[in-house]
């Protein structure tokens, strides 16, 4: 499973396929969706629906976002509900969700040689602040610079940071996970890669760096 990290590839949305097939949607997997839908978010934050993977589990469902200050994107991602009713080895659960967060930082920042271990620390804070328990989490945190030539050559070097994991949520009654909380540790997770203040209480132990410049150029 830790190759689906990497394969964020666009699909039908999981709820629709699923009607299409000859088997019906779980009702743990329609509860799960349901509380992303009703999540109550951050509203720097804004999130919509976007097209699911397709082979990546039988059921999926995505949302995309991104972070806003003003008219200013300092932040956006992807975050995707997979559901495998007959379970996953690798999973070790039959929920997983994955994701993809990404920003652009000052050069200075992106030369910090901690901000790998920093950037991770932000996810495992993320969800340790809302109570969240999950298992098998596992991902990758890339730092890219850019520098522009020919006809680019006016704009200033960029540098990017790029989270990409998945991890198991734990699940609760009726074997669902409390997807709207996961979302909404997501969404801290997207804010603090913008730079922006935590909404409430957070970890001590997740260190804040200074204001980005934007998300990666898609």
């Amino acid at each position: 499973m830790a190759a689906a990290q990497e394969r964020l590839s666009d699909g039908a949305d999981g709820m629709d396929d699923a009607k299409d097939t000859a088997h019906a949607v779980p009702p743990a997997f329609r509860a799960a969706v349901d509380a992303l839908r009703s999540a109550r978010l951050r509203p720097q934050v804004e999130v919509e629906p976007t097209p699911a993977p397709q082979r990546l589990a039988p059921f999926a469902y995505a949302l995309e976002a991104v972070v806003t200050d003003g008219e200013q994107e300092l932040a956006d991602g992807r975050l995707v509900l997979l559901h495998d009713p007959a379970g996953h080895d690798a999973w070790r659960g039959t929920f997983r969700l994955v994701t993809l967060v990404r920003a652009e930082l000052e050069a200075e920042m992106a030369a910090d040689p901690l901000l790998p271990e920093v950037c991770w620390s932000w996810l495992t804070g993320a969800l340790q602040s809302r109570g969240l328990a999950c298992g098998e989490p596992s991902g990758t945190v890339t730092r890219a610079g850019s520098h522009y030539f020919g006809g680019l050559s006016e704009r200033p070097p960029a540098s990017q940071i790029e989270i990409r994991a998945s991890w198991t949520p734990r699940e609760g009654r009726g074997g669902v996970p409390d997807t709207a909380a996961h979302l909404a540790s997501w969404c801290d997770l997207l804010a603090q890669v913008g730079g922006l203040p935590p909404a409430g209480p957070g970890d001590g132990s997740v260190v804040t760096l200074p204001q980005r410049r934007g998300p990666q150029s898609r």
